[in-house]
């Protein structure tokens, strides 16, 4: 097939792009040009800036694509702009668990109801990071609900290759004892893998599936839980104290995601507790 993805050159993007070519599709990049990336010329290149209307329609006004894979459209306008400008069979966007108003145990999809609410075109900083993405649904539900589309949503990607490094944010200030504000301790969570996260946008390109789909790895694990193994496998102890930093999860519900809708098209996702331990090992070291 031929798709093009826009972005896809860092963190699970990048695991994306490969399970594509690996699978032998046709990939084209759009991105600024500002990341280097590894493909070599294995991908065809096309520059361009996602947030600018005109850029987008000079870059892909006229071309056709199978499937259009978007690793970067966060509110209704980067919605619109890609819409507007380029001929695709399929859309793909990668949504988030954002979406849902709120999280809580076992969420479906059909937890967020993309019509319920009147769609705003806007920028993406023009409202916090849940509402901007639930804009951006709006616009595929609203506006383009003739469209064949997929909207892709993920909790929190985990893995070494994670840039915002808010898992090892705990191991460190646990290892150091550096006062932590945690809210929720005790609260579950899901998350998914990094690798898993890319390989499922890849598994979608050539599927018979519309609207939203949830993506997660089984299971679920508590920020306590995080850090008494971090305490015990490290003899730390973790200062959790209101006065200390606001830690990077702190404001989400307790929750865990149905991916029901997933497993019935033949993806199964990792268990959460097979990994999560592995990438802690990994982060300690790292602190270390």
């Amino acid at each position: 097939m031929n798709i093009l993805v826009i972005g896809g050159t860092r963190f699970f993007g990048i695991h994306m792009v490969n399970e594509l070519l690996a699978n032998g599709h046709d990939v084209t990049i759009a991105t600024r040009g500002k990341t280097s990336d590894g493909y070599g010329g294995r991908v065809k290149r096309i520059i361009m800036e996602r947030t600018k209307e005109d850029s987008m329609k000079n870059a892909l006004g006229g071309r056709h694509y199978d499937v259009v894979i978007d690793k970067i459209a966060y509110c209704s306008n980067d919605i619109k702009y890609v819409m507007e400008a380029v001929n695709c069979d399929k859309y793909i966007h990668m949504s988030s668990t954002a979406v849902y108003e709120p999280l809580h145990i076992n969420t479906v999809e059909s937890d967020f109801d993309g019509t319920s609410k009147q769609l705003v075109w806007c920028d993406r900083n023009d409202f916090p990071y849940g509402e901007i993405k639930r804009q951006a649904e709006y616009a595929l539900w609203q506006e383009y609900s003739d469209r064949n589309w997929i909207a892709v949503r993920y909790p929190f990607v985990l893995g070494k290759d994670d840039y915002t490094k808010r898992l090892r944010y705990y191991v460190e200030h646990t290892m150091k004892s550096i006062p932590m504000n945690i809210d929720y301790p005790d609260e579950q969570m899901g998350y998914i893998r990094s690798d898993e996260a890319g390989k499922f946008m890849a598994f979608l390109a050539d599927k018979d599936v519309r609207g939203a789909i949830n993506g997660s790895s089984e299971g679920t694990v508590s920020i306590r839980e995080i850090i008494e193994y971090v305490e015990k496998r490290t003899g730390t102890k973790a200062v959790i104290d209101k006065a200390g930093e606001n830690a990077p999860y702190n404001g989400v519900p307790e929750y865990s995601i149905n991916t029901e809708k997933a497993n019935a098209l033949g993806f199964r996702f990792s268990v959460l507790q097979d990994w999560i331990y592995e990438l802690l090992d990994y982060y300690i070291q790292s602190v270390r």
